[in-house]
């Protein structure tokens, strides 16, 4: 707790570009949760950094997703926008949780599985402990709550469970995080393989809309669109693509899927199609043209990632020295 709210830590990776769905699926929800709970949402460039990065990109990247976070309606004076490798808190914490963490529970971690199939030349120690880094970067703030899809959750249960050992070592130290189950974004899946979600590694260029993809380029990936061969905008099991196009076009409209059958009864894939893309463009619209209104004004981003980095250190300092005190490390001497 912060004052008389709950805490909420979030973030993404500083790689990539931002999707569609990772906007209708987290970023837009975020933007209301300030008025509930105490957020803190990071750009975390330290995970990134399993997979070999250019560092100047690295640094474009995170830039941009920052910004991004603000054009999307974050107020970096209600919520706590950040980069992760500017809280040296993060990865002193990891390495004591790293202590607390047995190889077992890492070793059964999806994830890792995944990503090691992926990147099988660069199976790095960092990419093996990546959970106890995310529990670091949860626990360092007390979150009360996490938002996270069921692809995220075997993270939180082993957060969790460091968390709980540590406090029956030494006492009530951790707040034990709670998965946030308040309102969730769409599931957007891709547009070429709509039994896959969104994702912004996708290499298929059709598969994903990204945030500051032009209109022209929106059009053209939703006339490309996986459909099926039923030829009614129906929403059902047999009709993955049509049911995935029907998810975006309610999210942007805010129509249900009775509303959406009904709009487009009698019509084709053709006509539906397009008026998907037009309420995604409509949606992006605003959001890009914050953006580059940001990117022109350095001093004000500038001065946002330096205020909130000493808040989100702050906060970071209060754990990291309870902790430090109670595992018997030396007092500083001040």
């Amino acid at each position: 707790m912060i004052g008389d709210k709950k805490v909420l830590f979030s973030g993404m990776q500083a790689t990539g570009n931002l999707t569609l769905g990772n906007y209708l699926g987290a970023l837009k929800n975020w933007v209301t949760l300030c008025d509930e709970y105490e957020c803190f949402y990071s750009v975390v460039d330290l995970h990134s950094i399993t997979v070999r990065q250019d560092p100047s990109e690295l640094r474009q990247r995170a830039r941009k997703l920052l910004t991004l976070y603000i054009a999307a309606g974050l107020d970096p004076k209600k919520n706590c926008l950040y980069y992760q490798s500017h809280v040296s808190g993060h990865a002193e914490l990891a390495w004591i949780l790293n202590c607390f963490t047995y190889m077992g529970e890492l070793n059964r971690m999806t994830q890792f599985k995944d990503k090691s199939a992926k990147h099988a030349d660069n199976i790095n120690a960092g990419l093996f402990t990546y959970p106890v880094l995310m529990a670091a970067d949860i626990l360092l703030y007390q979150a009360d709550v996490v938002p996270v899809g069921k692809d995220q959750l075997q993270h939180l249960e082993i957060t969790r469970d460091i968390a709980q050992r540590f406090n029956a070592i030494y006492g009530d130290v951790f707040t034990i995080p709670e998965p946030y189950l308040g309102k969730t974004g769409a599931k957007i899946m891709s547009l070429q393989d709509p039994d896959k979600k969104m994702s912004k590694s996708d290499e298929n260029a059709n598969a994903s809309v990204y945030l500051m993809d032009d209109p022209d380029a929106i059009m053209r990936k939703f006339k490309r669109a996986v459909t099926d061969s039923e030829g009614c905008v129906r929403y059902c099991e047999e009709q993955p693509g049509i049911r995935n196009l029907m998810d975006i076009y309610g999210a942007c409209t805010g129509k249900t899927s009775a509303e959406i059958e009904k709009e487009f009864d009698g019509k084709g894939y053709g006509d539906f199609k397009m008026a998907v893309g037009e309420s995604v463009i409509a949606v992006l619209k605003p959001l890009q043209e914050r953006f580059a209104e940001l990117e022109k004004d350095k001093g004000y981003l500038d001065g946002i990632i330096k205020e909130n980095a000493e808040k989100a250190e702050y906060y970071a300092l209060k754990t990291l020295r309870k902790v430090q005190k109670k595992v018997g490390f030396p007092e500083r001497v001040r």
